[in-house]
C-alpha cells in the first residue's frame, strides 16, 4: 500500500512538472483588436471661457452714494434704462448757488443797461432838468440884453454877464450829461454781462451733473456683472455694470501649442459645460490664436470661437469644455490608437499571421481621441496586437486574446 501511495505521488509529480514545462514554452496571451470600418472625426478636445460678443460697460460719470438700485445680474434691460441712482443733495446745494448767481447777474446787468443805480440816475436827470431851465432863462435874458443895447438901454457889460450866464448853464448841462454817461461804461457792461453767463453756464453744469447721476444702461442686453448696493459710494469712472448681448457669445479655447496647426477659422465647434451635464452648444472657429501664452503649466495659443446661445444661459466668466473638429472621414480603415508602436523613427503595428506577429509600417490620417486611420499598412478586419507587458518582437509566437 506504501508503495502504491509513492507510485502515485510521483505520477502527479511528473504531470506538474509537465504542464509547467509545458506552459513555459506556450506562446504568450497577447490582446488584440480588430481593424474596423467606421466615420472617424479628428477632434481636438480642450477647454476655454465665455465671454460676450458684444458688450460695454456703465460708469459713473459723477461721485456720489448710491441711493437706489433698479437690476441685478442676469436681468434684461433696454438701452437707456436706469440702472443706479445716485444721492443728488449736494448737487441740488450747488444748483440753488448757481441759480442764485444767475438771478444777481441779471439785476447787476439790468441796472447797467438803465444807465446805473437808480436814486443816482434820478437825481443828475433832476439837476440836468433844472440846468436846462436855467439855460432857458438865461438864453431869455441874454436875447433881451442884447435888444436893449441896440437901444443903448443897456450896457456892454451886462451883455456879457447875460451871455456869461447863458455859458455857465450849458457847461453844466454838458458836465451833467458827461456824469450820467459815465454811470456805465461798455467795459462795465462787458463785464456785467460775462458774470452772467458764467452763472447761467454753471446753472447748466449742475442741471447736467444732476443727470448724470442717474446711471443708464449703454446697450441692450443683460446684466452679467453688477456688485452695488445702496450706500455704496462711487467715483467717476468706477464701473457700475457691464451689459452684454448674449444670444451669441464668444469662447476663448486654450489650444496647447502643438495643437494650433490643427485648428482653422470655420471648423465646427462643440461647447459642453459641467454645471448642465447634457447640454449641448454649436458654433464655429471665429480666428486662430495670434500669440502663444503661459497658463499655468501649459503654453497655449487662445482660439476664438462664436458660439450660439439663444437660453442665454453660458454666462461671461463661465469654465466650459471645448470640442473641435478639424476633419470626418467616413468609412475609414481604423485601429486603436493604443495599438501604435514607435521603434527607430518608424510607426506600426504588429499584426497577427497564423498565430506570430508580423511588424507593419503603416501610413496615419485623421485621428480622434482614441483611434487613428490607416491609409496603408493594415486593411480592414486585421488583428492588431494591443499594450502588454510582454516584450514583442517581429515573428514571435502569440496567443490572441480578444478583451
Amino acid at each position: 500500500m506504501r508503495r502504491l501511495s509513492l507510485i502515485l505521488i510521483a505520477i502527479v509529480a511528473a504531470a506538474i512538472l509537465y504542464f509547467l514545462v509545458m506552459r513555459k514554452n506556450a506562446p504568450p496571451d497577447v490582446p488584440f483588436a480588430k481593424a474596423a470600418r467606421e466615420t472617424i472625426v479628428s477632434a481636438l478636445t480642450t477647454n476655454g471661457k465665455v465671454e460676450p460678443l458684444l458688450w460695454a460697460a456703465a460708469r459713473a460719470e459723477v461721485a456720489g452714494a448710491v441711493e437706489r438700485t433698479y437690476v441685478q445680474r442676469g436681468q434684461q434691460v433696454k438701452k437707456g434704462a436706469p440702472l443706479v441712482q445716485l444721492d443728488t443733495a449736494t448737487l441740488n446745494s450747488d444748483l440753488a448757488a448757481a441759480q442764485a448767481r444767475v438771478a444777481a447777474a441779471q439785476a447787476e446787468l439790468q441796472t447797467l443797461q438803465q444807465g446805473g443805480r437808480s436814486a443816482e440816475v434820478a437825481s443828475i436827470n433832476g439837476s440836468l432838468d433844472a440846468a436846462r431851465q436855467e439855460l432857458t432863462e438865461a438864453q431869455r435874458e441874454f436875447e433881451t440884453t442884447e435888444r436893449l443895447k441896440a437901444k443903448n438901454a443897456a450896457t456892454g457889460q451886462e451883455v456879457t454877464a447875460a451871455r456869461d450866464r447863458v455859458e455857465r448853464a450849458r457847461l453844466q448841462i454838458q458836465s451833467l450829461q458827461q456824469r450820467k454817461t459815465a454811470q456805465v461804461s461798455q467795459p462795465d457792461l462787458s463785464a456785467a454781462d460775462a458774470r452772467l453767463r458764467e452763472a447761467q453756464a454753471a446753472v447748466t453744469a449742475a442741471r447736467e451733473r444732476i443727470g448724470m447721476t442717474s446711471v443708464r444702461a449703454p446697450i441692450g442686453g443683460t446684466v452679467y456683472q453688477f456688485d452695488l448696493r445702496s450706500g455704496s459710494f462711487v467715483n467717476p469712472g468706477d464701473l457700475v455694470a457691464n451689459i452684454g448681448q448674449l444670444q451669441t457669445v464668444r469662447i476663448i479655447v486654450y489650444v496647447d501649442e502643438p495643437d494650433l496647426g490643427r485648428v482653422e477659422p470655420g471648423m465646427p465647434a462643440t461647447i459642453t459645460w459641467d454645471a448642465m451635464p447634457g447640454r449641448v452648444w454649436t458654433g464655429a472657429v471665429e480666428r486662430k490664436a495670434s500669440q502663444v501664452v503661459a497658463l499655468g503649466t501649459r503654453q497655449v495659443g487662445e482660439v476664438s470661437c462664436v458660439i450660439e446661445n439663444p437660453d442665454l444661459n453660458l454666462l461671461p466668466g463661465t469654465n466650459v469644455n471645448v470640442e473641435i473638429r478639424s476633419k470626418v472621414v467616413k468609412n475609414a480603415v481604423t485601429i486603436p490608437n493604443a495599438a501604435l508602436r514607435r521603434e527607430g523613427g518608424r510607426t506600426g503595428v504588429f499584426v497577427l499571421n497564423a498565430r506570430r506577429i508580423q511588424w507593419h509600417d503603416v501610413q496615419l490620417g485623421v485621428a480622434s481621441v482614441v483611434r487613428s486611420q490607416v491609409l496603408s499598412g493594415v486593411n480592414e478586419g486585421d488583428s492588431v496586437a494591443l499594450p502588454t507587458d510582454r516584450n514583442l518582437k517581429d515573428g514571435m509566437a502569440v496567443t490572441p486574446v480578444y478583451p
